[in-house]
């Protein structure tokens, strides 16, 4: 296949250009409908989870769950009892109850709830539930913030929190910070590129490559849009994804065509080796990185199943487009890949004035396995640590800045009020319930130490009595479903609410009844549930499909294994700083973050995307061992040179693409910090220590055991595998092998 491939692209390279250019026309007229089709927010929920059934059945019978909570502040000197507050008090929900996109308006007013005002009696609440799914909700809330929001009235001031003003704030956020870091990464990285590269022309190949696989996935998420739900920041892991392996897959084949120009080889044939040799490497390259994103594809929450969207149409169109578009580029512009040399680069030095930095680095340490291995292999499992101790959450308020309108408002609601009606536990029974077990189930639940309250059609309910005659909320009741609100004082989504939801739970209902248990705090249990349960088989899948294109491309059965193992080391490690620095709070005044628990999602995908880029680095310089041991050199020999061939590449290329995720440190929401920092850390540890150290390491204790596959095994690689290499061109001198190349020193 790929010397087909490299046949075609150079004999016909023009062709190839237009064919391609076409498709991106085409690709790009299709994408520009991405941006409408996909969702702004949601996605985080299991749709089958108990509390997202209880959702879909309050949502239909009775108006929907409060998601937006306006905070009023009366005038000074004031309380929100006093005449002129109260009327404009009155205005506000009268004014609110006309808005067509708001249900279940209520109000300290016109409810005449107590708990809805203030300890001081300065503040009250008004409640209500935005109408539409994800996306039509976030739509929908930005008119009514807009038009209430500030100061209403005869001198009221109303702020909005709640989940829904907490949404519009991140989207609103999230887009700055995407702006920021695009404007701190692009600048570096192009700066970066002209040094790693040594040429302007060959320092935007790989400009072309990520162009073309940006646009061909906006095109793929336009479609999967008008199909299934699809989350709009699956946009931002494409626009990263495509320029970093437009980079990773650039410096990968142009550095294996200049150094078979370097070593005497005509244009044509030294396209045809690189085809066959890097080409090879970048396609085993994109399956293992598409099988760790395809993994998030088992998960039921649609933001994660976006990112595997994303993620695996990226990495297809990069190698699709390195494969022919690049080969195709390289024939036509031949020694001028060198054009616009950088002034401190030198094309002529001779290859033998330089050893390679990493194939020094890796025989110095294959000299002294212990004495280099075991400090790394200690600092790296000191850094993974605090894994011990991590704990899981979702996003709230508290990724926002201190500042943000929408945690001030749950700041507030948390210190100034009795019970917390906006993070209440939501119980639905579908079907009919006769007040006395009604009573009763209430009853059972408000004795509960940590519940403040429980409000039902048939009364409020304190301490397992009634609160006073009266006080039941008839909207809460219907003849064939019954709404009970559990409020309590607990900061939601601490360990204790969440133990509360499985409290609730735990209470008998009614007989012939089945109560269904939502609300933040059930919504966060079931995510962790739901996410807990699948992991596993996550993780699975990306270790069988790891392996076996390993023994594909090697022949052995060992070295998946030990690729395997150093990944999971080196991902322990940036999981555990960040457990550090985000959970446990170490360096939050400095990047200005609330230390919380873990986000869920967020971990996961970090976790998938900095696998798929180990494993990227683990083909690249595999490949190359592989290669000088199937023409003959001893294992550690082939190390040595392999690294001295490849260690550059791997280690600009991770540089380039931690810079892009680094600059999310500038974000001013926790879990984008966490996500880049995170995921640049285990870029660079991969790339330096493990690649560097470790595996030199892991090589010189296998020794031949490393190429290792028992006979049946490796009959089957015989026939059915493919590894790096096959036969060079005859008229081109043997490769270099043992010192870099002359172009390869210029550039990478």
């Amino acid at each position: 296949m790929f010397e087909r491939i490299a046949e075609l692209t150079v004999r016909r390279p023009k062709s190839v250009l237009v064919v391609a250019g076409l498709l991106v026309v085409l690709m790009g007229v299709l994408g520009t409908g991405a941006f409408g089709k996909l969702l702004s927010g949601g996605g985080f929920d299991d749709s089958a989870s108990e509390s997202t059934r209880a959702k879909q059945i309050i949502d239909k019978k009775f108006g929907g769950e409060t998601n937006l909570v306006l905070l009023v502040r009366a005038p000074d000197g004031g309380g929100v009892d006093g005449p002129a507050a109260k009327q404009g008090g009155q205005n506000l929900v009268a004014d609110l109850k006309k808005e067509k996109h708001l249900d279940n308006v209520i109000s300290y007013w016109d409810a005449g709830i107590p708990e809805l005002r203030s300890k001081n009696g300065q503040q009250a609440m008004v409640l209500a539930h935005v109408k539409g799914d994800d996306s039509e909700r976030a739509e929908n809330v930005k008119g009514i913030l807009e038009h209430y929001t500030g100061h209403y009235g005869p001198g009221l001031t109303v702020r909005a929190g709640g989940a829904t003003a907490v949404g519009d704030e991140l989207s609103k956020q999230v887009v700055k910070d995407l702006v920021l870091a695009e404007a701190i990464a692009v600048p570096l990285t192009l700066l970066l590129l002209l040094v790693v590269f040594g040429s302007v022309v060959a320092a935007l190949l790989p400009l072309v490559i990520g162009t073309v696989a940006v646009v061909g996935t906006f095109a793929e998420l336009a479609v999967l849009g008008g199909l299934t739900d699809v989350s709009v920041f699956a946009i931002n892991l494409t626009t990263a994804l495509g320029l970093g392996l437009g980079i990773d897959y650039a410096l990968l084949m142009i550095n294996r065509f200049r150094e078979h120009l370097a070593a005497g080889a005509e244009v044509d044939d030294a396209v045809r080796h690189t085809v066959r040799t890097a080409g090879r490497t970048v396609a085993f390259s994109a399956a293992t990185v598409a099988a760790a994103l395809g993994s998030l594809l088992v998960f039921p929450q649609f933001f994660l199943r976006s990112f595997a969207y994303a993620g695996v149409g990226v990495i297809v169109v990069a190698a699709v487009a390195t494969l022919f578009v690049m080969p195709a580029l390289l024939a036509l512009l031949g020694h001028r890949v060198n054009s616009g040399r950088m002034p401190w680069v030198r094309f002529d030095r001779p290859a033998s004035a330089r050893t390679p930095l990493w194939g020094r680095i890796a025989g110095t340490v294959m000299r002294r396995p212990a004495l280099t291995a075991i400090p790394v292999l200690a600092v790296l499992l000191l850094a993974a640590s605090p894994l011990l101790g991590i704990t899981f959450g979702t996003a709230d308020e508290r990724v926002l800045p201190e500042d943000a309108q929408s945690r001030e408002v749950s700041t507030a609601l948390r210190a100034n009020f009795d019970g917390n009606d906006a993070a209440a536990v939501h119980i639905v029974i579908d079907g009919p319930v006769t007040e006395g077990p009604l009573a009763a189930y209430a009853s059972e639940l408000s004795r509960h130490e940590n519940v403040v309250r429980v409000a039902t059609s048939a009364g409020t309910y304190i301490g397992g009595r009634p609160a006073a005659p009266g006080t039941g909320n008839p909207a809460m009741g219907r003849p064939d479903a019954q709404r009970i609100d559990v409020v309590s004082a607990l900061a939601p989504k601490s360990d204790a609410a969440q133990d509360l939801v499985a409290d609730v739970r735990s209470v008998t209902p009614p007989p012939g009844t089945h109560p269904l248990v939502s609300g933040t705090d059930a919504e966060l249990v079931d995510s962790k549930d739901s996410i807990g349960g699948r992991l596993p088989a996550a993780i699975a899948l990306v270790a069988v499909t790891t392996f076996l294109l390993l023994f594909l491309f090697t022949g052995s059965v060992v070295q998946p294994l030990r690729a395997l193992l150093l990944n999971m080391i080196s991902l322990g490690a940036a999981l555990g700083v960040m457990t550090w620095m985000f959970q446990d709070g170490h360096l939050a005044s400095l990047f200005g973050f609330t230390a919380q628990p873990m986000d869920t999602s967020m971990t996961v995908l970090m976790f998938c995307i900095a696998f798929g880029l180990s494993m990227d680095y683990e083909v690249f310089v595999l490949s190359r061992i592989k290669e000088l041991h199937d023409e003959g050199e001893g294992t550690e020999s082939a190390v040595v040179n392999g690294l001295g061939h490849t260690g550059r590449i791997v280690s600009a290329a991770a540089a380039l693409l931690a810079v892009s995720f680094f600059a999310f440190g500038t974000a001013e929401i926790g879990f984008m910090q966490m996500f880049g920092m995170g995921t640049g850390l285990a870029i660079l540890i991969d790339a330096i220590a493990v690649r560097g150290v470790l595996v030199p390491v892991a090589m010189r204790l296998l020794g031949r055991a490393a190429w290792y596959a028992p006979g049946p095994l490796r009959r089957f690689h015989d026939r059915f595998g493919l590894s790096e290499g096959g036969p060079a061109p005859a008229t081109a001198p043997k490769p270099l092998v043992g010192a870099a190349s002359a172009k390869d020193s210029a550039g990478v």
